[in-house]
Order: C-alpha cells, then sequence, then structure tokens
C-alpha cells in the first residue's frame, strides 16, 4: 500500500449526536487512510458506527450530529486547484493584511510575559467560583436527594390507593420533605457562590498585590514587544498574507472582510501564544475555524496559484459540499426503492444528477445515461429510460442507483450494505458489476457491511468496527486468515458457512455498550471470553502486527498470555472450501 497515493487520511475523529437531551459518542477517534483505487470493507455489528463514519465525509450527517474533533484530509488535485486574479486591488490587499500581520509579529517576542499574564487574570478570575470540587460535592448531594425523590415517587405509584392509605401518606409527607431539602439546597449552592464573589472582589490585600504584579508584568511585556520585525518574518508574513487573500477570494465583499478579521483576530493570538507558523497543521487549523485554506503555489503576472486544503471534517458551506457530494463521493444505500423518487422516471433521475454536476444539455444528459443504463446491465435501455423505480425489479433498481452514483465519475463509491435488502442469486451480480465498473472508471469502494461472507469477494483491505473505534484493520487476507482481535475471532466464528450439521451456530454474547456513557478499558471487555484484568482499566493501544495489519487489543502486548484464535476459524480457507464445495485447480 506504501506506493499508492493516499485520496482520503482521516484523523483522531470524533463524532457525536445530541439524543433526548443526552450526548452519544458514535465515533471515537478513528484514524484511517483510504488509497485510490482500492476496496475497503468497514464492518460491525449494527450500531458499530460504519454507517455514521462514512456520512462524516460524504457531508451527509443527520442535523443532530457534529464532529467534535479530527480532521478529513481529502486530496484531489483536480478540486483544490485555484486561482486568483493579480491585479492593484490585490496588491494592495496583500499588503495591507501584511502590514497586520508584522504588528502582531512583535508579540512573539513577550509571548512568555503575556501567558504570565493570562494566568494572572485567569486566577483572579478563578477566585469568584466555587472550586471543582465544591462543584462535584454539591452535584452529589443534588443527585442523591433527587433519586430519593423519584424513588419515593415510584413507590407511591405502585400502592393501591384504597389498601395502602397509611403507607401512601408516609410517602408523601417524604416526598415534601425530599421537595423541601432540594429547594434549600439550591438556595445554599446560590448563597454559597454569592459569598463567594464578594469575598473576592472584597479581598483588598490580594486586589493590591493583583494589581502591583499586572502593572509590572505589563510594562515587562510592553518593552519585550517594542523590538522590530526582521526580514525573515516579513517574508513569512507576505505568504500568509497571499493564503488569506487566496482563501477569502470566493466570498462576497461583505463576509470577506468579516472574514479576514476574523483571520487577523486568530493570527493575533497566535503570534501572543508564540505559535510556530511554520507548521501547516499550525495555520490549517487557525484558517479552519474561518474558510478552507487555500495554500500560495506560486503567481505570474495575471494571477496567484494555490492549492485548496480539503478538510471535510470544517467544511461548513453547502457550496463547498456540492463540489465534492456526487461528484467526488457519492454513495448507493441500502434500499434501491427509498433511494429512488417513485414519480420521477428512471431517466429524469440519472439525467438530472448529470446536468447539476456536469453543466451539460438535456439531450447530452441523456446520452450519458442511456450509456450509463448499458453499462450497470439495464437491458433495452432507450425503451426504459421513461419507465417508473416501480416497474424495475429489486436487483434492476439498485443498477439504476449504482447509475446514478457513477454518473459523475467519482473518486470514493461509497457503498452502504446495497444488497441486504437482495435476494442472494443478485447479491452476487451486484457485487461483481461494482467490481468491474471499478476497473473502468478508476474510483475507491467503500464497502459497508456486517457480512464477512461479501468481504471476501470485493474488498482488497477490512477495517472492523466496534463501538466507534477501528479494532481491527488488515488486508483481507490478514482479517480472514491471520485475525487477532477476539471480535473478528467472534465475528468470524459467527459465519454460517462454518456451521456443521446438528450443531449451533455460534453467536456473540451479550450486546454493544450503551455509547451515552463514558468507555473504561476495552469495550468489547465485557463480551469478551479472552478478557484480561488490563481490559476492564485502560484502553489498549494499537498494536502493529505488520506493515499492513494492526489489532487494538491486549492479547497482542508482550506481556500477556498467548492466546490462539477460536479452533472454530482455524483453518477456515479449507472450511469455506468445503462449505461453497469449491474445486482448487492443482
Amino acid at each position: 500500500m506504501a506506493e499508492k497515493k493516499v485520496l482520503l487520511s482521516v484523523k483522531d475523529l470524533d463524532v457525536k449526536f445530541h439524543v433526548r437531551g443526552r450526548v452519544l459518542s458514535a465515533i471515537r477517534g478513528i484514524s484511517l487512510d483510504i488509497y485510490e483505487n482500492e476496496s475497503i470493507a468497514i464492518v460491525g455489528e449494527s450500531g458499530s458506527g460504519k454507517s455514521v463514519f462514512t456520512k462524516t465525509f460524504a457531508g451527509m450527517l443527520d442535523s443532530n450530529g457534529f464532529i467534535t474533533n479530527g480532521k478529513i484530509m481529502y486530496n484531489d488535485e483536480s478540486l483544490s486547484y485555484t486561482e486568483t486574479a493579480k491585479n492593484d486591488k490585490s496588491a494592495k490587499f496583500i499588503a495591507a493584511v501584511q502590514i497586520k500581520l508584522n504588528e502582531f509579529c512583535k508579540y512573539t517576542k513577550g509571548a512568555e510575559i503575556y501567558k504570565q499574564i493570562e494566568e494572572l487574570k485567569q486566577e483572579k478570575e478563578q477566585r469568584k467560583y466555587l472550586t471543582s470540587e465544591e462543584e462535584a460535592e454539591n452535584e452529589k448531594q443534588m443527585k442523591n436527594l433527587n433519586h430519593q425523590l423519584v424513588e419515593a415517587q415510584n413507590k407511591k405509584i405502585t400502592l393501591n390507593k384504597k389498601e395502602d392509605k397509611e403507607e401512601i401518606t408516609n410517602l408523601n409527607k417524604e416526598i415534601k420533605q425530599f421537595e423541601i431539602a432540594i429547594k434549600k439546597l439550591e438556595k445554599d449552592i446560590t448563597l454559597q457562590k454569592k459569598k463567594r464573589k464578594k469575598e473576592a472582589i472584597g479581598d483588598q490585600q490580594y486586589n493590591e498585590q493583583f494589581n502591583k504584579r499586572l502593572a509590572e508584568l505589563n510594562a515587562q511585556y510592553e518593552q519585550a514587544i517594542s523590538q522590530e520585525v526582521d526580514e525573515k518574518e516579513m517574508i513569512k508574513n507576505e505568504l500568509i498574507a497571499k493564503d488569506i487573500y487566496l482563501s477569502t477570494a470566493r466570498f462576497n465583499p461583505y463576509k470577506r472582510s468579516k472574514s479576514v478579521q476574523k483571520l487577523l483576530s486568530y493570527f493575533k493570538k497566535a503570534y501572543q501564544l508564540a505559535e510556530d507558523l511554520t507548521d501547516e497543521d499550525v495555520l490549517n487549523d487557525i484558517f479552519q475555524k474561518v474558510s478552507i485554506r487555500v495554500k500560495y503555489r506560486s503567481e505570474d503576472e495575471n494571477k496567484y496559484i494555490g492549492d485548496a486544503i480539503l478538510d471535510l471534517a470544517h467544511m461548513e458551506h453547502e457550496n463547498d459540499w456540492c463540489q465534492i457530494r456526487g461528484s467526488k463521493i457519492a454513495t448507493v444505500f441500502q434500499d434501491p426503492m427509498t433511494s429512488l423518487n417513485p414519480v420521477l422516471t428512471i431517466g429524469q433521475q440519472i439525467s438530472s444528477v448529470i446536468i447539476k454536476h456536469q453543466k451539460v444539455s438535456e439531450s447530452e444528459a441523456r446520452i450519458r445515461a442511456l450509456q450509463l443504463m448499458a453499462k450497470v446491465g439495464i437491458p433495452n435501455p432507450e425503451n426504459r429510460y421513461d419507465d417508473y423505480p416501480f416497474q424495475y425489479s429489486g436487483g434492476m433498481r439498485q443498477r439504476i442507483v449504482i447509475a446514478i452514483a457513477l454518473s459523475c465519475q467519482p473518486k470514493i463509491l461509497i457503498c452502504d450494505e446495497p444488497t441486504t435488502a437482495l435476494d442472494v442469486t443478485i447479491q452476487a451480480q451486484i457485487l461483481k458489476l461494482i467490481k468491474d465498473l471499478q476497473q473502468e472508471f478508476g474510483y475507491t469502494i467503500v464497502f459497508i457491511t456486517h457480512d464477512l461472507g461479501v468481504v471476501a469477494n470485493i474488498a482488497d483491505r477490512v477495517a472492523v468496527l466496534y463501538a466507534g473505534q477501528i479494532v481491527e484493520i488488515g488486508t483481507c487476507e490478514e482479517i480472514f486468515y491471520d485475525p487477532k482481535h477476539p471480535y473478528t475471532w467472534a465475528l468470524l466464528s459467527s459465519l454460517p458457512q462454518l456451521a456443521e450439521r446438528n450443531s449451533q451456530l455460534y453467536s456473540i454474547m451479550g450486546t454493544p455498550p450503551s455509547l451515552y456513557n463514558k468507555i473504561v478499558g476495552d469495550a468489547f471487555a465485557p463480551r469478551n471470553p479472552y478478557c484480561l484484568k488490563i481490559d476492564t482499566l485502560e484502553e489498549p493501544p494499537m498494536y502493529k502486527v505488520s506493515d499492513t495489519h494492526y489489532a487494538k487489543t491486549w492479547l497482542l502486548d508482550e506481556r500477556s498470555e498467548k492466546v490462539e484464535k477460536p479452533e472454530l476459524i482455524d483453518n477456515i480457507h479449507e472450511k469455506l472450501i468445503k462449505a461453497f464445495n469449491v474445486k482448487e485447480v492443482e
């Protein structure tokens, strides 16, 4: 894989959802490189995070979903290439921004003093509030009272109004007492906070010492930042100014002005903290707070040329997504009937996508649509062009969904369990079609499935997901014949093809953990028959098995007692050959 180009690079991705007043962590620190022209399968049980993971880089997260950490870097030269006019107006813009950056650059000299000033101010502000220990104790008391109140209320509900009058009366008194206690505690906490704030403001001795120390630091700071900026820093600032010009050129004047102001405020803070602005990651992080960064590459007499740094995790504007979704990243969903509009003809649904993304006429779009219909195996496409989805079988509808996805020749084709709603014979045809078309169109396949039997037919690499994390990744051969994680062992053991006559089909005991709660240790530990004590205490690191094979399990730690994979999946190759009655060629 080393020689292949990385098309999509995911780093430390966290995705959460707001659900009924609570926060659910669906993706927890996933890192994964996806290569050009490869087929990678994402496997795991329902709820493991497979679909959510792919939706993050297709810009299709539900409205209550949000990315809290990580990067999704998309590498596509045709999309990243950017050029902007070079003229007197642009020269004035760059010069004005550079002057501002040169002023901010002086703050670097006083960065250590600035940090001391901020710490001093924070310490004074913190004195007005309760400590974290006091807050925790108050929360504990409040939680305990609320729990007792709920218990009493629940017990009251179970009693008979006629037969348990005395007990109900006593419970009513208890409930009343708990309600009074809760109100009293709320009042005490409020008074406690007010008292703490009043004491901090009225502490004259501390305030005098604070003002004296602050004045000393401010004087030192002014002296430190009075030094001139050297030529090397000025050259660096000119390049950053060109980045800012290229990155904001596509905005209208009002939005551009606001964006530049925000960027300058972030750069001011970066200089005050002496951040390394020669580090590309630091620069990308600053720009992504406002806009896609376009990195300056070169210029000639008429234009500036740059490369857009496409971090899909921080892409917010719908216009930006429209350049990627469909034309660069397309998706084939599970159910072809719900993927197609029942009131539009098949031809309309294919040609409308072609017209939108490729800017061609209706007649040209029709010709291309018919060609695609023929490629995906629709017989007599000219006669079936004006049919409606209900006139197609399930397999044919899925072929049309694939045709729509490929209509703009995307770089990445996400297949979200595309064969689940189809019978076994049609599944095989659809899988073969997807692989055959990959040879022609040269796209990367990201295949989501819970069926490892499907994986063997389509994947070059396999990533096993559990509870929002990748627990094992490797080539298809490594995952099938040399798996290392107990969860992968369990998934392989669940293959129906391995079941023998008059024996019970293996199933994974228990259920996946609740992702509303913080997971301590290995998420698979409660269901793991090979669980170690450390699995319940600490999350395992990702261990390297080979250059292409990694697994997240303490069983690979050199201090762990060696455990062999289950006998059921030993010699899995021979067992699958026997199950499918395949005769190997000598």
